[in-house]
């Protein structure tokens, strides 16, 4: 450890999650006094501290950023910055989805530089990377970082540190299964209730309205392909000892129309064309209801089979999942300890991926999207960070 206690925290991305978690910082900073921003960075622009001794201000960072005329620094930039800071600890808080930033990570951790993030790319794609995470993060590399993702899975839900204790204290993983995304459990309980025997609104104006409110991607088709799902099953699955080469590897059911997958077809050609394809859906909720039934989608991995799947099921309407509501996800432990009786984390599930932009990481890509996501992402990154500040203090 550092000799000094002094903690530097280079913080990117400052759109939905990454505003809220600079509020909640701010607040953070009256128990953690010995934490110091000093490096801010959006896609147009970076802001630097003074020195080292001269931390920027949380209560101004907003006017501060738009006022710097700094270009944007790389990620070897920004670690060669916090490396020229002659003692303390130091924190790299990525809260974009850019892949150059995530494919960085083990050069920060070898240099002793903790992460904390919600960028799944680093965790849920090239298996490669992934190892290279693990090889150089604490407690695999005395030196290294230490690395916490818990807001890739669940926002601000602990179900990755959920999982860690069960792996770590010896539990054996059976099976894990559950509602992973809060946009697409909203569009299943708003279309299919588990209080409603059939009936009810179109698949298509349930979209449009999430889309209206902010609740989807500006493309909806980024949510109705099921791989935002697929990828945090990915990183469950992996933490379980479970190594999946890439979503690709397994079924992921989508539920976009064949004719509408198209990517040259606008965004507003397929909400148009999309009514077209409600009697499908209908039909399934129908065939689900005769059976006292209701539908929702679901992530499940068998670890002994090493079997991962994504798909629309059918649940009985007395099952936890049938009866969520709003956004809310659900995940299940089936474990050695645990039998027949799972481990269960519940709760308010929306981590809107218009939050946190792959190319503009200080800008939401919707302009409407609902701050409560934002904040309970921001929450996950927060507490992620405390544990950090807990193990170095």
């Amino acid at each position: 450890m550092a000799s000094s206690n002094k903690v530097f925290l280079a913080v990117i991305g400052t759109g939905g999650v990454g505003s809220h978690f600079l509020d909640q910082l701010l607040r953070l900073q009256s128990y953690y006094p010995h934490i110091s921003l000093v490096l801010l960075s959006r896609s147009s622009k970076t802001l630097v501290a003074p020195s080292f001794d001269q931390p920027l201000q949380l209560s101004t960072w907003a006017q501060d950023l738009e006022k710097t005329t700094n270009r944007p620094f790389s990620p070897s930039q920004i670690l060669s910055f916090l490396l020229s800071a002659s003692s303390g600890s130091r924190v790299l808080v990525d809260n974009t989805s850019n892949q150059d930033i995530a494919n960085a990570y083990p050069d920060f951790l070898r240099q002793g530089v903790s992460i904390v993030t919600p960028n799944k790319k680093a965790f849920s794609g090239d298996i490669t990377l992934f190892r290279h995470l693990k090889a150089a993060s604490h407690p695999q590399s005395p030196g290294g970082g230490l690395l916490y993702h818990e807001s890739t899975v669940g926002a601000g839900l602990p179900i990755i540190s959920t999982l860690n204790d069960l792996v770590t204290t010896g539990d054996k993983i059976s099976k894990i299964e559950g509602v992973f995304s809060g946009t697409l459990s909203f569009l299943f309980n708003t279309f299919s209730p588990s209080a409603s025997s059939g009936g009810g609104r179109k698949w298509s104006d349930i979209v449009k309205e999430a889309k209206e409110a902010g609740f989807t991607e500006p493309d909806p088709r980024e949510d109705l392909n099921g791989l935002d799902v697929a990828r945090k099953l990915v990183i469950l699955a992996r933490l379980s000892g479970v190594e999946v080469k890439e979503t690709q590897s397994f079924p992921v059911e989508s539920l976009i129309p064949g004719a509408l997958e198209d990517e040259s077809l606008s965004v507003e050609d397929f909400m148009a064309q999309l009514p077209a394809y409600d009697e499908e859906m209908e039909k399934v909720k129908q065939e689900a209801g005769r059976e006292g039934k209701v539908v929702r989608y679901v992530g499940s991995l068998d670890v002994e089979k090493q079997e991962l799947r994504v798909k629309m099921e059918r649940f009985d309407r007395s099952h936890p999942i049938a009866g969520l509501k709003g956004s809310g996800n659900f995940v299940s432990f089936y474990t050695q300890r645990y039998g027949s009786d799972p481990l269960i984390v519940q709760g308010a599930g929306y981590v809107f991926p218009s939050d946190i932009s792959a190319v503009h990481w200080g800008v939401p890509a919707n302009s409407h999207t609902h701050s409560a996501g934002g904040a309970v992402t921001a929450m996950g990154v927060t507490a992620d960070l405390i544990k950090i500040l807990q193990r170095i203090s």
